[in-house]
């Protein structure tokens, strides 16, 4: 069995020589596409294993023409150009696996073998239509390569996909990415967050409801599930989902089709399902919150978003690109020194890739120079430490305020999550009304709940809107 190895770096090409006649293949080594198309021309070859940056060119381009002619010849693409676009290009071309480098170096050559014995089966190439615009993941680091890497291997199928990670490191963006670069990108992109819809309600949203199917149902409403027909439906903070809705959610995955609530017709559902969640579930199911069968059913593919503490040899680019962002809204445009980025990529960022875009937003904001450096940085670092304490403080505060409720009113057992849902509500409300100057529906709107809601517990709470109306 003989391999074809395409790599410009000659102390590279030694490496995975030797590894590759270990695992008793003969390799023939190049480092130009002209090269390689000569020798394709004249011996066959049980693999291909190539670099996209060669002497004379891309290594990826014109691959699709290798495989028309050696259709048998798995192909395995090596890169240092670590992006998502290059990991998106490499499984275009139908590529049996993408290395970014730099690589395990027995991965590669079991990867070989596999491919080899696995007869050349390819990931088909993706089907033409129009390329999506503004990949929207950044980053090069290890971490992020293994997300690339697992987003290219569901781009043409449509399992179940289930994105984990804590709050703010981009598990939307993920969900965008596999909608817009998969071969749904010409349907619609859902995306509903699960726990910002009152329980009472969250049934009607997903799977819509009949005419008079309860009170305020005045008409049809079709539901996220059929909306995004054709596409893909991202439902975030799934972990926070009411067990009711689970079932029903479980069964839609089960069936293929949904009932609308007050309905008795089952509709055939035509939807790619990508869930996320910065929940353990595992405690969840263990509590019994959160159902073993649909974590089984929505966690076929999973992909791990890494915090960016772990990934802080991304944060400069993060920093350039939010920079850019900035400036094409409307932002002075600003650049980073190499110590403000050395600043940046020391700091925690618990509130991961958000906290660090808000941040770099604020910087070009209040910045006085063009040139950010480290000594425009580190002030307004410090004013965040200090609002971090004071939010931190104030958590602190109502953590010690519901403590003195239970000990001074000693709710009665089986009631205290009504009673101090209720003694909570009333001062939230008051306020929220007081700011709105009574305006129910910019309430509503505030607080992220339906208005009907709001009014039913206006109603139970016994607060009158029109006493928040301001006076002329």
């Amino acid at each position: 069995m003989t391999v074809l190895l395409v790599e410009d770096d000659e102390s590279i090409a030694i490496v995975i020589t030797a590894a590759l006649e270990a695992e008793g293949f003969r390799v023939h080594h190049c480092d130009s596409v002209a090269e390689r198309d000569r020798l394709l021309a004249r011996t066959g070859f049980s693999a291909l294993v190539t670099d996209v940056k060669l002497t004379d060119g891309d290594g990826i381009e014109s691959l699709p023409a290798v495989r028309a002619l050696h259709p048998d010849m798995p192909v395995i693409i090596l890169s240092a150009q670590n992006t998502l676009d290059t990991a998106v290009r490499a499984s275009d071309t139908g590529a049996f696996e993408y290395f970014p480098k730099p690589f395990d170096i027995d991965e590669l050559a079991r990867t070989v073998r596999q491919a080899v014995g696995a007869g050349g089966q390819m990931l088909d190439p993706a089907e033409d239509g129009p390329e999506p615009e503004g990949l929207p993941l950044v980053g090069r680091s290890a971490p992020m390569q293994a997300v690339y890497r697992m987003i290219t291997r569901v781009l043409r199928n449509d399992l179940t996909v289930l994105i984990l990670g804590e709050s703010g490191t981009g598990k939307e963006l993920v969900a965008e990415a596999i909608h817009q670069l998969g071969h749904r990108r010409g349907g619609p992109f859902i995306a509903v967050n699960t726990a910002a819809i009152p329980a009472d309600l969250i049934e009607s949203e997903l799977f819509g409801h009949e005419k008079g199917a309860f009170t305020g149902a005045v008409a049809r409403h079709i539901g996220k599930f059929e909306q995004a027909t054709g596409g893909t439906l991202f439902l975030d903070e799934i972990g926070d989902m009411p067990m009711q809705a689970q079932t029903r959610l479980l069964r839609a995955l089960q069936s293929g089709s949904i009932r609308r609530v007050g309905g008795r017709e089952e509709v055939r559902i035509d939807t790619r399902i990508v869930a996320a969640t910065n929940r353990d579930l595992e405690p969840l199911i263990a509590a019994g919150q959160f159902r073993e069968d649909l974590f089984y059913r929505l966690n076929v593919v999973p992909i791990h978003m890494p915090a960016l503490r772990e990934r802080s040899g991304d944060i400069e680019a993060l920093a350039n690109h939010f920079l850019k962002l900035g400036a094409a809204e409307g932002l002075p445009r600003r650049q980073l020194t190499t110590d403000g980025a050395e600043l940046l990529e020391r700091q925690p960022w618990r509130g991961n890739v958000r906290e660090l875009k808000n941040f770099i937003y604020r910087l070009a904001l209040l910045a006085r120079e063009d040139l950010v450096d480290a000594a425009t940085i580190q002030p307004l670092l410090l004013q965040s430490q200090r609002n971090e304490a004071d939010q931190a403080q104030q958590g602190a505060d109502i953590g010690a305020a519901v403590a003195r409720w239970i000990e001074v009113e000693a709710p009665p057992a089986g009631r205290v999550y009504d009673l101090a849902l209720a003694a909570f509500e009333r001062p939230l409300f008051t306020e929220v009304l007081r700011g709105t100057g009574g305006n129910q529906l910019r309430a509503a709107q505030i607080l992220g709940i339906n208005r009907n809601t709001l009014r039913k517990r206006l109603s139970e709470l016994g607060l009158d809107p029109e006493g928040f109306v301001r006076k002329v």
